[in-house]
């Protein structure tokens, strides 16, 4: 080392190092992040935030319809009251729950089956991919619409295969038992790949050196599956079950073009009670004590899942 680079040195060395400069820093980037996302804050602030919190407060004051709109007159219970009291909102909130449940499942049990299929595919994963999801990128309202094209009774598919199998024809979209089950079955074939996708990618990341561990232990495949592949992919599965607890509790679409709601309210859904409620009715403070409801349902349903799946992934790493 040279007498000048020596020198150098020790003048760095010697010079007092700068004190709280990273903070400054790391809150001079925090300011600038906040600057940046401020458009985007106040754009969700306006069409989220804003009208959740005007559900909330109409939900808890009597409205009163004018000729020049609505008012707020008055802090009250009633809505919820009137809720609690009336058979509609059970009617729909059991539907909504039983509905939620049967398709939650179903989806997930095929679409892992898939899942695990694709996983499996040496070639041609990606056309696989490609047509799975075609139902799920179909507009919800057009899906609709072709499922009660082929529920119909007159020209509908469906009809002629009851038929050909010798159960006659049943009005299925004006029954209320065949109605939950056709919308069902529309609600499982548009999102179940939906719910393959997520898990293949849980799949595709999993560690493959427990597998040959697995292997070479002599562990079976139904074994390998329930005491590896599905204690992994919990994360994975709390992800797609918290997805489509939101999707299926704000089920709307499909009743409302396929049935109406009907036959009678067998497939009226807390979606379909609110809207019918605030726009049909007109009653605003009630329609948004239901929506308001089925917002806090959906909360709770989507914490629980969480809850629950943490709680297992937990056990598994102990």
């Amino acid at each position: 080392m040279t007498a000048l680079s020596a020198d150098i040195a020790d003048k760095i060395v010697g010079e007092p190092k700068l004190v709280g400069r990273p903070d400054v820093n790391r809150k001079r980037l925090a300011r600038m992040g906040w600057i940046f996302t401020a458009p985007a804050l106040i754009v969700i602030a306006a069409v989220t935030i804003f009208p959740i919190v005007y559900s909330v407060v109409m939900s808890l004051n009597n409205v009163n319809v004018t000729g020049n709109g609505f008012s707020l007159d008055g802090f009250t219970f009633s809505n919820y009251n009137l809720l609690l009291h009336s058979s509609l909102w059970r009617d729909a909130l059991v539907f909504t729950l039983y509905y939620t449940a049967v398709t939650v499942i179903v989806e997930l049990i095929i679409g892992t089956c898939i899942a695990l299929v694709l996983e499996r595919l040496a070639a041609g994963r990606g056309w696989m991919m490609a047509l799975l999801l075609i139902p799920w990128s179909m507009i919800t309202v057009i899906n609709a619409e072709l499922w009660a094209y082929i529920y119909n009774g007159t020209y509908g598919i469906a009809d002629y295969i009851l038929n050909a199998i010798g159960l006659g024809s049943p009005v299925i979209l004006g029954t209320p038992t065949p109605a939950i089950i056709g919308l069902m079955i529309a609600d499982i074939w548009k999102t179940t790949p939906f719910v393959a996708i997520i898990v293949l990618a849980g799949l595709v990341m999993l560690p493959g050196d427990v597998y040959e561990a697995a292997e070479m232990d002599g562990a079976s495949g139904w074994y390998t599956f329930w005491h590896i592949t599905l204690p992994l992919l919990r994360p994975t599965i709390a992800l797609a079950v918290m997805f489509r607890i939101l999707q299926a509790f704000g089920l709307f679409d499909l009743p409302y073009v396929m049935t109406g709601g009907g036959p009678g309210t067998a497939t009226t859904s807390l979606a379909v009670l609110a809207y019918d409620a605030l726009f049909k009715n007109l009653a605003f403070g009630p329609g948004a004590a239901v929506a308001v409801s089925a917002a806090l349902l959906v909360l709770l349903g989507c914490l629980a899942t969480l809850r629950v799946f943490r709680a297992q992934v937990g056990q598994e790493g102990t």
